[in-house]
């Protein structure tokens, strides 16, 4: 990659820290704003990135230039906007203004009589800051960071960090140790692993190759319909790699960085339903060393992308349940929102009843509630208080100051109209991020969701209640499966003995994917499939104790808990009655797990807080901790020996090729896709044709016919599955590539060709000359 490659490459990253602290919130009474400022600016940099595709795409220029052009503008319009607020903060702060004098009374007050940083256990920091920081205890305003340069956000960041391994305690440097080292060893992968993901090969990574081909967004014909059905969010941040450095070498990392933006989202989330320091800590080291999880983010699938995405979305949700939404949030969560969908649809089976409580809450604060707007504060968490421990509690505190900060707003006809506003604005940035791609697939196909066959083959086609349970029963089998051979046999012939008593055949095409069987067994760390019997489990038993006894979970804030809990339910409900049970489940699901994990990590926390010597309590802690050794066993067996990027063993990142790499899922098929390119590019041929089918790998054709110069080869589809697309003539191109049954390549050669073939992948020239 050139040097100017590295810096395009550098601007969303550059741009990305300096805004998050531009969009930090700076009133008091925000949970983890530092959190919030990364959620914030995650969501700028994404609908930037997707609406530069999108306007490019119209304009038939997505090309290098164009795409340089447009994050130089960017840039340069974020660092406009530091210097302005660099100036503002300048003006403030100086001796004699309102907000210098408001600043030093708060950081006074906090300094003879704020409330402890004792969380609700009394052991670690309050509940709005992981890192501990003293000043986040109080809520105190400090001065802004955004407008001091990068190299104090990164100093600040640091510090933070120096701040917690200071204060923290023994396990809780192993929590964060462990998260650490698994993200670090992500990374690793991700950057020395080649692009090896099935579907990536068969439609993720051929979608991105036809944009840069052709410039534009046009639908062009294929036989794999999900190049152009499948909704292309993440490929959308792949394209902008791609342009940048000319191949894949970075594109594993847009997993990677999802993956952090699943920890930074679910551990905020934590700290608003109560959570102090160690339940934090516990939320991320669970979901850090998930194996689905630590697997896909050295991938280029895309379930790791809409998780991300929709923990964005609840975080946001958790600020409007206690606070009525400002301008900026309501932006923010229609981002989120419409990011969601064009990533993957299932992601709204979540984010669809967070917005319904989101808007319920909001009508509620507009009707007289207690909760603050979003950009005001009053010294305590949102629409809370703390108790004389510290402790976070639901409602008003006690002091008489902050009781007349906590007085009502002005209620009637304006706030419920201003609300109403506010959602309708969410639905508009969510349908401006999305709307795009839906018009095209409506235009194309008669259907914003695309085809029949796309809309039948996953949605559930029964819903019954015997069919819905027998479904759900299929899908928990799968979730929570474990390597016991006899206890995997024994549920699974339960299940299919019970779907039977009821009427229901396990393997019914209406409630299955495909031509699928259950049981498969999923409890092999393979990126597709591997099951989370331990990260689920926990999350089951958070989200009952939340929904039962949610004081015992979280003292301060039980009905935001119960709230919470009753939501990521009713979103897995509804997961198992909207799809069907396939092998490959698990990772639809993984939307799901990243919301329920801070469930588990609140009731492992209150667990913990036990004293040890009350008898149970001694024994649950014991257990939990070993739930938790066996948890980080897991995830580092899965970077260690997980399946198809490993460190150790045959096919690991440090000794196998680059080729071998990408053809770890079927390495019977890595000589037969060199034979017969080189054989192609032999021939001198301009124009190739294709020959394929729905499941078949189309992308190492685009690597290895690319010209010399790196341009992209002319390859054009001989089948084609949309009906208004007709496919290419055979006598138009210069040759033919087959993957596939010999006969289907046979049926379109041309008489006279010479077709040449091996078990798979096979080759057609015409006569010389």
């Amino acid at each position: 990659m050139s040097a100017a490659g590295w810096m395009l490459v550098a601007a969303p990253v550059a741009s990305l820290v300096v805004l998050s602290a531009l969009l930090r919130p700076r009133a008091a009474g925000v949970d983890a704003p530092h959190r919030l400022g990364v959620v914030r600016a995650a969501l700028l940099t994404g609908v930037f990135a997707v609406l530069t595709v999108e306007v490019l795409g119209a304009l038939d220029a997505l090309t290098l230039p164009a795409f340089a052009l447009a994050w130089l503008l960017f840039v340069a319009g974020v660092a406009v906007a530091a210097a302005t607020h660099r100036r503002s903060g300048r003006v403030a702060g100086r001796p004699g203004t309102t907000a210098a004098r408001t600043r030093r009374a708060v950081l006074v007050g906090s300094a003879v009589g704020g409330p402890t940083a004792q969380g609700p256990g009394g052991g670690g920091p309050r509940a709005d800051d992981l890192t501990g920081d003293p000043a986040a205890g109080t809520r105190a305003e400090l001065p802004s960071t955004a407008g001091r340069g990068v190299a104090a956000v990164l100093s600040d960041w640091a510090g933070r960090l120096t701040h917690l391994r200071r204060t923290a305690t023994r396990g809780e440097r192993l929590l964060a140790g462990g998260v650490l080292a698994m993200v670090s060893i992500e990374l690793v992968v991700a950057l020395l692993a080649e692009p090896n993901n099935f579907d990536s090969q068969t439609y993720h990574l051929p979608k991105v190759e036809h944009w840069v081909a052709q410039g534009s967004l046009e639908f062009w014909p294929t036989a794999i319909h999900r190049q152009v059905t499948i909704p292309p969010g993440a490929e959308y941040l792949l394209l902008h790699l791609r342009l940048f450095t000319g191949g894949d070498a970075l594109h594993n990392l847009v997993q990677w960085a999802a993956g952090i933006g699943c920890l930074l989202a679910a551990t905020r989330i934590t700290a608003q339903l109560g959570g102090g320091r160690r339940a934090q800590l516990l939320t991320a080291f669970l979901l850090a060393t998930t194996p689905m999880v630590a697997l896909q983010a050295t991938s280029t699938q895309t379930d790791l992308v809409a998780a991300a995405w929709a923990a964005c979305a609840a975080t946001l949700v958790l600020d409007g349940l206690r606070r009525r939404a400002d301008l900026t949030a309501a932006l923010a969560l229609g981002a989120a929102t419409g990011l969601t969908a064009l990533t993957k649809t299932s992601g709204l089976i979540a984010v669809g009843p967070l917005l319904l409580l989101w808007g319920l809450a909001q009508l509620r604060l507009a009707g007289g509630g207690t909760g603050h707007s979003a950009g005001a504060g009053t010294g305590h968490s949102a629409g809370g208080g703390t108790d004389r421990t510290g402790r976070a509690v639901d409602g008003v505190g006690s002091d008489p100051a902050t009781r007349a900060a906590d007085r009502p707003a002005p209620t009637g006809t304006r706030q419920v109209a201003r609300t109403v506003g506010g959602s309708l604005l969410v639905l508009l940035v969510a349908a401006t991020v999305v709307g795009p791609f839906l018009a095209r697939e409506t235009a194309e196909f008669g259907h914003p969701l695309g085809p029949p066959r796309l809309r039948e083959s996953i949605p559930m086609e029964r819903h019954d209640p015997a069919s819905v349970l027998v479904n759900a029963l299929r899908i928990g089998h799968t979730a929570f499966d474990t390597p016991l051979a006899p206890l995997r046999a024994g549920t699974a012939g339960a299940i299919t003995a019970g779907s039977r008593a009821v009427g229901v055949d396990p393997q019914d095409r209406a409630i299955t994917f495909g031509r699928e069987v259950f049981p498969v067994p999923s409890w092999y760390p393979d990126e597709d499939r591997v099951a989370f019997p331990l990260a689920g489990s926990l999350a089951l038993l958070g989200a009952l104790f939340a929904l039962a006894r949610p004081r015992r979970v979280s003292p301060g804030r039980p009905g935001t808990l119960r709230a919470y809990a009753a939501v990521v339910v009713l979103a897995v409900v509804l997961h198992t009655a909207m799809i069907k049970w396939q092998p490959w489940g698990n990772r639809l699901l993984l939307y799901a797990l990243v919301l329920a994990v801070p469930l588990a990590g609140l009731w492992v926390d209150a667990v913990l807080r036990r004293r040890p010597g009350a008898g149970r309590g001694s024994v649950a802690a014991g257990l939990v901790v070993t739930v938790l050794a066996t948890s980080a066993l897991a995830g580092v067996l899965a970077l260690s020996y997980g399946f198809p990027r490993r460190l150790v063993g045959a096919g690991s990142v440090f000794t196998t090729s680059e080729w071998d790499t990408r053809f770890l899922r079927r390495p019977q098929w890595a000589d037969e896709f060199r034979w017969a390119a080189s054989a192609v590019r032999a021939s001198d041929a301009r124009r190739i044709g294709l020959v394929q089918q729905n499941d078949n790998w189309e992308y190492p054709w685009w690597l290895l016919l690319r010209g010399d110069d790196g341009r992209s080869p002319e390859l054009v589809a001989l089948q084609s599955v949309l009906p208004d697309r007709p496919p290419a003539d055979p006598t138009s191109v210069d040759a033919i590539v087959c993957t596939g049954p010999r006969t289907e390549c046979a049926r379109l050669v041309p008489a006279g060709w010479t077709i040449e073939y091996r078990d798979h992948v096979g080759y057609a020239l015409p006569p010389p000359r």
